[in-house]
């Protein structure tokens, strides 16, 4: 009975070994992901800026005025928009609709919900605060902060300079970093995928305000800004503002992360 128990240990240590092994190697996936999300933090110094335009063309663009005065405090925002990769090795899938491009395109059709477990998730693997972005620091940054030129996109006055937006021939997001970023070393601030913010979607207040976070009401729809690659040009500008319910799920949403400075 012994040499059977014995036997029986040996044949299952392997097995022992390979799980362990196995759940240290996704950890340490799981963590170097973790770390390379936090090495692309780019500081974001406060200031004030004019939010928002009542310059438009069309009717549905009212809700980008009026133009009012917001001060927002230091913050850091990645450079990239939160990738396929860095989703699926933090929640160990991915959803996006197009995982046969790359690895590196931005993840979507996830919803406003999922981004938040996601967010948990990080933060307890790192220690930071991470965080979508108020749509006022989102705005301030696309911008470009205080190194602003006054674009109409986010870095260019030409949207395909710096964007992946809606055209004839392309139907799909693209690895991101790919285009010349903005002045705060941003990319794909304009296209590629809508970029959802914590706020709740609502209009615009005309008083200049400090660190806005958007309508305190229960609204289940949440701000998105950017534009995407389903998106015309008008819609992608640094002012440009869509609502998406935060349990809907769309090929053209995703997210880019802040970060809260301690």
């Amino acid at each position: 009975m012994r040499h059977l128990r014995f036997l029986f240990a040996v044949l299952l240590l392997p097995s022992i070994i390979a799980a362990l092994f196995s759940t240290t190697s996704c950890t340490s996936r799981e963590q170097k992901i973790a770390d390379s999300i936090v090495a692309n933090m780019v500081k974001v110094d406060g200031g004030t800026f004019t939010m928002g335009t009542d310059e438009f063309d069309y009717e549905y663009q009212q809700d980008r005025g009026p133009a009012h005065q917001v001060t927002v405090s230091t913050f850091y925002i990645c450079k990239y928009e939160v990738t396929q990769r860095e989703w699926e090795a933090i929640m160990g899938k991915n959803p996006s609709t197009f995982k046969d491009e790359s690895p590196k395109n931005p993840v979507e059709t996830v919803s406003w919900l999922d981004c938040q477990e996601f967010i948990k998730r990080l933060n307890e693997l790192t220690g930071k605060k991470f965080r979508l972005p108020t749509e006022a620091e989102w705005e301030f940054a696309a911008r470009g902060g205080n190194k602003s030129k006054g674009y109409k996109y986010a870095g260019n006055d030409d949207a395909y300079e710096v964007g992946c937006v809606c055209t004839p021939y392309e139907q799909a997001t693209q690895q991101v970093g790919l285009l010349p970023p903005n002045e705060l070393g941003l990319y794909d601030m304009t296209g590629n995928v809508n970029e959802l913010c914590s706020d709740v979607y609502g209009p615009y207040k005309a008083e200049p305000q400090v660190n806005p976070k958007g309508p305190a009401d229960t609204s289940v729809y949440r701000v998105s800004r950017g534009g995407g690659w389903c998106n015309a040009s008008r819609n992608c500008t640094v002012t440009g503002r869509i609502k998406v319910a935060k349990q809907e799920y769309a090929n053209g949403v995703g997210l880019r992360l802040v970060m809260e400075a301690q």
